[in-house]
């Protein structure tokens, strides 16, 4: 669901729309997999409100970005992956932290492929490379 909604041309490289995808995709993703759509439309309704309040530039002004604020799971994740902003590698990391966590803690199981390979790297000047773990392998 992430990958199909980062292609969408109104999802910029870098920006706050990110911040609504992580916990929109979790969100359906979850419901989806409980067959519980009511509480999905809910859920995810608020979501995008709280996601409005995690404003663009947050992460170049709270060192934080708000793909993580997104989950509140995936911090650590983001923060042992350093390197420049990328809002894409944030957001796979964060969505993989949290099928993690789900599974874990709550016995939820999400399929996230373990391939994950960046379709964006050509777009980011500060991409990381080789160095990123979802840079396209040759």
């Amino acid at each position: 669901m992430a990958l199909i909604l980062m292609q969408h041309p109104a999802v910029k490289m870098h920006g706050p729309e990110h911040h609504f995808l992580v916990p929109a995709v979790l969100l359906a993703a979850y419901y989806n997999l409980k067959g519980d759509s009511t509480s999905k439309r809910e859920k995810i309704a608020e979501a995008e409100k709280r996601a409005k309040h995690v404003l663009g530039g947050f992460c170049g002004s709270h060192g934080d970005c708000g793909a993580a604020v997104g989950t509140g799971m995936a911090l650590m994740s983001i923060a042992l992956h350093g390197g420049p902003r990328c809002c894409k590698r944030n957001t796979y990391l964060a969505i993989i932290e949290a099928a993690r966590f789900l599974k874990e803690n709550f016995n939820v199981q999400m399929d996230v492929s373990s391939e994950i390979q960046c379709q964006f790297s050509h777009l980011n000047k500060e991409c990381l490379k080789e160095e990123c773990r979802f840079y396209p392998k040759v």
